[in-house]
């Protein structure tokens, strides 16, 4: 919007705007998804997204992994900026894991909850509630962390791929946490913050707000300026309306685990190394067969690039690996308004690329109301794959590196069209 003056037209659409605001309480459509509960157990609720009218749900199922602490409406942001939506439109079997409110009588479940139970449990309840197909498993921040040390220690999951988005394996490539790791390191376990977990039974709620807000730190700062020279963009304000629901449904975590993450993750940084210490054993990454998609947010304040571009060379037995710089920060990699066109168009791609032979693509079932649009890949017939539009950028051999002077078309995704590691191709790091 134009301040310095603004043109009639925006001066219009930021009167309707503020009119709506005031009148009805907002301007994004919060509804939720509607979905069914299939599996539940202790700080584990499986739910599967019920498919649009117009469209027949087929193939392999997506299993969308919630990290902890955080809200599973990272998924399902608002209408119009939903991963969940997005998915369900397209008519592909759409699940989410997550973990309901943690309190104090959870304080003793650790990391291997998660990992021995809830992750594992989910990923074969949602195999057999689709017919006994294999599953693609996504999932941002700590759910990716989750899923990558699930998927390494119980190789035989049904697991179709994997995708992490926004993981740090590197913490001390983190700027939020770097400055800070001497200082942890100097109090040998008997510092205020573990007495204070301990005591508390782990990490409250509004502790959990205020990280995640320090995190980005500057754009809360300039906020205010944001929203008024955004006043006549009403899909910028419903975005800001849903980020901020978000930050404020933050969960707590529980104690053990905060601790586990704190001693090992945090001060130990295990995970640069490729392996962590989880209850007997030890599980290294290096154990993942499957395809592995990895995005990193290229404004990312809590993954930054440098944090997560590591763990691709820790996935020695994958049978693909992928690297995507996408644009946004921690959440907005995920579900910002950019992620329409980047961050979904790469997993859609990814998705029907490692999805079975006998799993057609998702199509719209023509309608009056969908007759216009073209279907995404014809039926299949049996020991026949179905023809396939074109995919969006050309795949390379599994693990091998572009060129260095290689430079991506103009359709390319993310933030740096002149980056090695570009969108045009499918990039396979071996190293």
């Amino acid at each position: 919007m134009d301040l310095f003056p603004p043109k009639p037209d925006q001066l219009v659409a930021a009167a309707g705007n503020v009119a709506h605001k005031v009148l009805y309480g907002g301007l994004a459509d919060l509804r939720p998804m509607p979905r069914t509960l299939i599996d539940d157990g202790e700080l584990r609720e499986v739910y599967h997204y019920r498919p649009a009218a117009t469209v027949h749900e087929s193939g392999d199922p997506v299993l969308l992994v919630t990290p902890l602490a955080a809200p599973a409406i990272c998924y399902d942001l608002r209408r119009g900026c939903s991963l969940v939506e997005h998915f369900v439109s397209l008519g592909r079997r759409t699940y989410l894991v997550e973990y309901g409110q943690v309190s104090f009588r959870n304080r003793s479940l650790g990391m291997e909850h998660w990992v021995d139970e809830v992750l594992p449990q989910a990923i074969r309840e949602v195999s057999a509630h689709a017919g006994g197909r294999p599953v693609h498993v996504v999932g941002w921040s700590l759910g990716g962390i989750f899923a990558m040390l699930t998927a390494a220690d119980q190789p035989e999951l049904p697991i179709a791929s994997l995708t992490v988005v926004g993981s740090p394996v590197d913490v001390k490539k983190v700027p939020l946490v770097a400055p800070m790791r001497p200082l942890l390191n100097l109090t040998d376990g008997r510092g205020l913050l573990t007495r204070s977990y301990r005591a508390l039974g782990g990490i409250p709620q509004p502790l959990v707000n205020w990280a995640f807000t320090a995190a980005s730190v500057q754009k809360v700062v300039t906020k205010p300026v944001a929203v008024v020279t955004h006043l006549d963009d009403t899909d910028y304000l419903a975005q800001l309306e849903a980020v901020d629901r978000f930050t404020a449904n933050m969960i707590a975590y529980p104690g053990r685990t905060f601790g586990q993450l704190y001693h090992r993750f945090v001060k130990g940084n295990s995970l640069a190394a490729g392996a962590m210490e989880l209850g007997d054993r030890t599980i290294e990454l290096s154990a993942i067969t499957a395809p592995v998609l990895v995005f990193a947010g290229a404004t990312d304040g809590i993954a930054p690039v440098a944090a997560v571009r590591p763990v691709l060379a820790l996935l020695k037995a994958a049978r693909e690996v992928r690297f995507e710089i996408v644009p946004g920060g921690h959440l907005g990699m995920l579900t910002g308004r950019a992620a329409r066109g980047s961050t979904w168009r790469v997993l859609d791609e990814w998705i029907e690329q490692w999805s079975s032979d006998d799993a057609p693509a998702p199509t719209t079932r023509r309608t009056k109301k969908t007759k216009k649009r073209k279907l995404d890949a014809a039926p299949k017939t049996a020991g026949q794959k179905a023809a396939k539009k074109p995919p969006a950028v050309r795949k390379t051999t599994t693990h091998k590196a572009p060129a260095k002077d290689a430079t991506p078309g103009p359709d390319a995704i993310g933030a740096n069209p002149t980056r090695r590691y570009g969108s045009a191709g499918s990039r396979s790091l071996g190293t």
